[in-house]
């Protein structure tokens, strides 16, 4: 049986924020990894839109 192991590292969810504003439908999201330790605050990326087809900044949402 595996063991359950409570570490630092957590998946997050990162939405582009000039979807948001643009009111185009769908919603460009990415999932990654963080370590809570290191990086207590949000997290902000510059990540590809292939709706816009450029890219934006995307902010951690969950």
């Amino acid at each position: 049986m595996a063991k359950k192991v409570k570490g630092n590292r957590v998946q997050v969810i990162l939405e582009c924020t000039e979807m948001k504003s643009s009111g185009l439908p769908g919603t460009s999201r990415y999932i990654t990894t963080k370590n809570r330790k290191n990086t207590p605050e949000r997290l902000e990326l510059k990540k590809y839109n292939p709706i816009l087809r450029k890219m934006t900044v995307h902010k951690e949402i969950k």
